[in-house]
């Protein structure tokens, strides 16, 4: 599966319709970036049914100040709508492909009771209020 060009416009549609979506964060003149995206393209034609998506800093800096991107790149992933992984600096392919068998083996369930009893020892109702 070729990689989605991510942008403002098509973020929550991308993560809202897909299961497990991974983001890379990234900028051309980025020299990890670079000796990274042939890793990141490889690693994503093996998987289908997972969102592959690339944004590019550079021209996308509102998205990536929402997400607080400080170093490049940074890998995310989401599944289920819930963010699940966040790293910056690049991965070897091993790894990228352990790190996906780890995503889809979560149990989500745990992982918004996880969520849950955190906001709770917060003081937090859930809503995002606090």
């Amino acid at each position: 599966m070729a990689t989605l060009a991510l942008t403002k416009e098509n973020i929550d549609e991308t993560i809202k319709n897909n299961d497990i979506v991974i983001i890379d964060f990234w900028a051309e003149w980025c020299g990890p970036c670079i000796a990274f995206g042939p890793v990141y393209e490889k690693v994503s034609e093996a998987h289908e049914g997972i969102v592959f998506a690339k944004c590019d800093t550079e021209h996308q800096q509102e998205l990536a100040s929402g997400f607080q991107i400080q170093s490049i790149p940074t890998l995310t992933a989401f599944r289920e709508q819930i963010q699940v992984f966040r790293q910056s600096g690049m991965l070897p392919e091993e790894a990228l492909e352990e790190l996906i068998g780890k995503i889809k083996e979560l149990d989500m369930d745990d992982v918004r009771r996880q969520i849950e009893e955190a906001e709770k020892a917060e003081g937090g109702c859930g809503c995002g209020c606090n």
